[in-house]
């Protein structure tokens, strides 16, 4: 599989944020925490370099705990500050708060030596798409201030939100970069959500996602969907089917129902807390 996206808004929205980030004290990069690095567009570190930085390992609740510890001190040890959470929940945000200041508690200083007092830090809010910008700043502010979509491409436009008097928001769309180098970086983006499911051939999709848990996660297939994993990766699409009764019209079985069932499950979590990247790979 070739995988490749890239609209036109994209672009535009890469040229907003350049011109945008001369308004911004500290960039705020949400990232999911199943593969920290795929997720991250190459361009954020140009874009932000000369501003204080803060990662969000996003979906925290969906990862393995132990790799995404590995990746909370892989990004220490590069000089960036980072938050585990889940964006839906509100239980992360004072933290992430507390983070924002510690980042930015010079630039804090020089404005009260210059008797600039109370200005909000302002932080720019960025990420590939559907990682959940979003959702992360409805639960910030409190409110839902932002369109949110389990799809990409929803945010279209910035905007510019105040969820508390310490930080002011800048949100923007998410963007990809032009062209992936190395295909198995837009394998990890597609089986996540991060490129529109319509133009992947989602049969292939769910027989990469086996090859991955097979050896990563030995086991897993094998307990949620009684299949037999020493089988080739088609053989046990098809069994999933076939156990889970993926029926099609003409009582055959309906593999892409099948796959679109295994790519659901892993994306929700409902296959266990599972990572596909860990730092020594990076």
């Amino acid at each position: 599989m070739n995988f490749q996206w890239y609209p036109g808004h994209m672009t535009k929205a890469r040229r907003q944020m350049l011109e945008d980030i001369k308004l911004i004290d500290i960039v705020i990069e949400l990232v999911d925490a199943r593969i920290p690095i795929s997720s991250r567009n190459p361009d954020i570190d140009d874009l932000g370099k000369n501003k204080y930085r803060l990662i969000l390992l996003n979906k925290y609740d969906l990862a393995d705990k132990a790799k995404s510890d590995a990746w909370t001190e892989y990004f220490k040890e590069k000089g960036f500050f980072v938050v585990g959470l889940d964006s839906r929940t509100k239980n992360a945000m004072k933290q992430v708060t507390a983070v924002i200041m510690e980042a930015c508690k010079e630039k804090i200083e020089r404005d009260r030596k210059r008797g600039i007092k109370n200005r909000p830090v302002r932080a720019m809010v960025v990420g590939i798409p559907n990682v959940g910008k979003s959702t992360f700043i409805n639960s910030y502010a409190g409110k839902a201030v932002t369109k949110t979509g389990n799809k990409p491409g929803v945010t279209k436009g910035k905007q510019w939100i105040r969820p508390n008097n310490q930080v002011e928001l800048l949100d923007t769309p998410g963007i990809l970069w032009p062209k992936f180098e190395d295909q198995t970086v837009g394998l990890k983006l597609a089986l996540i959500g991060s490129i529109k499911d319509e133009i992947l051939n989602v049969d292939e999709l769910a027989i990469e996602l086996i090859k991955i848990l097979k050896i990563q996660y030995p086991g897993v297939l094998k307990n949620r969907y009684e299949v037999d994993e020493t089988k080739g990766d088609t053989e046990i699409l098809m069994d999933i089917a076939q156990n889970r009764k993926c029926i099609s019209k003409g009582n055959e079985l309906d593999y892409s129902k099948a796959a679109g069932l295994l790519i659901d499950e892993f994306r929700s979590g409902v296959l266990g807390r599972l990572s596909l990247e860990m730092p020594e790979e990076s």
